[in-house]
């Protein structure tokens, strides 16, 4: 076995149009930017890994290259948490932002690089719990006209998902309203959550948790500003549904105050910004030692983030149920040479854990010229 010692990284900025935009509480969506990350050793592995860069992919890949990647040059790439720490004192202060983003994208590299070159899936080397299949979601149901929101049901419902994700928003009756026709319009067996993106008070926030709960509801993403954790801790003694949020965290000293008050029965790391594959196995084992779920989110990320969350799926102990985004997204859908956590893989709504090494995708360099906005 080789030491894996690591020659050359590059950041490599994408942005694409998404066929059908997207609408939250938040605002409407429709271009979507990540920076692929490139890991080469000197053995010639190759490891790919993402991170977010959704408002400004060109610095996130600059600060990859001029800062991180000089400090990787030469090590091993075996050492995965040692050059965690190395990246990390590359900024003082609390760790969070771009910073911890652009960590994330090269920790996924690493993870790759490690298992294509021990020829093992990164799901094994993360200790594997055997599964080949993993739950998931359709995500979302845009917050749009009721009518529309229907529409959108019935389509997810064809795809042959068992459970959906709805997107709520502001003014609450309108909210309250919707979710009762998605209800009527799946039946009562459809299992269904909602993301607010943050869109409530807290006292809006119970008025539609508890309409949500008399409609039997499974999860309530988001009600409040992330950085509430009191507010969660309070609308988790007044409303019954569980709640669910974390994707906004970066670090697991971020998470731990959601998971350790059990403010949320469902913890939603995003492995493309919170830290890569190492630090999100953390937050995930911390969570399964008090009993709360791990739902990974992916959002409107690549391939390269849908295959790292699969193998964290397939590996940690406390997982739930997988985010399976149900619009056209072309950093996910093409960026690969076969399809990653599209609908179209489903498997009596569930979705398939990628079986080669490393993360067990290849990426179509076609795609990535096409995407690339960095000439």
């Amino acid at each position: 076995m080789t030491d894996l010692i690591i020659q050359r990284v590059k950041a490599i900025p994408l942005t694409a149009r998404m066929p059908e935009g997207t609408r939250t509480s938040q605002g409407d969506f429709g271009a979507v930017s990540m920076v692929l990350v490139q890991v080469e050793t000197t053995d010639g592995v190759v490891g790919y890994g993402e991170c977010l860069g959704r408002f400004g992919p060109l610095a996130y890949a600059r600060f990859i290259q001029d800062v991180l990647a000089p400090k990787l040059i030469g090590q091993s790439a075996f050492d995965i948490r040692r050059l965690w720490k190395l990246m990390r004192a590359s900024l003082s202060g609390r760790a969070g932002g771009m910073m911890l983003e652009c960590m994330a994208g090269v920790d996924i590299a690493l993870w790759d690089v490690v298992g294509k070159g021990t020829g093992q899936p990164v799901h094994r080397l993360l200790g594997g719990m055997g599964r080949d299949l993993v739950d998931c979601y359709a995500s979302s149901l845009n917050w749009a006209p009721i009518e529309d929101m229907i529409q959108q049901a019935h389509a997810v419902t064809a795809m042959g998902f068992k459970t959906i994700k709805v997107k709520l928003g502001q003014p609450v009756g309108r909210a309250i309203e919707a979710a009762e026709a998605v209800r009527h319009a799946v039946g009562p067996h459809m299992a269904l959550g909602v993301d607010a993106n943050w869109a409530y008070s807290l006292d809006d926030a119970v008025k539609v948790g508890a309409a949500l709960d008399r409609l039997n509801y499974w999860f309530f993403e988001e009600p409040i500003v992330p950085e509430d954790v009191a507010g969660y801790g309070l609308l988790r003694q007044k409303i019954p549904i569980m709640l669910a949020g974390g994707e906004s965290d970066f670090t697991v000293a971020h998470a731990r105050e959601l998971i350790e008050q059990r403010a949320v029965g469902l913890i939603q790391p995003d492995v493309a910004r919170s830290g890569g594959i190492s630090e999100t196995r953390d937050i995930a084992t911390l969570a399964h030692a008090f009993h709360v779920g791990y739902a990974p989110h992916v959002g409107w990320s690549g391939a390269i983030c849908v295959a790292a969350s699969l193998q964290l799926a397939a590996a940690m102990p406390a997982f739930v149920t997988f985010e399976c985004m149900c619009i056209d997204n072309p950093l996910r859908d093409e960026l690969t040479l076969t399809p990653i956590g599209s609908p179209s893989q489903l498997v009596n709504g569930q979705m398939p854990v990628p079986k080669l090494p490393g993360l067990g995708v290849e990426i179509n360099w076609d795609a990535v010229e096409r995407y690339r906005v960095d000439r």
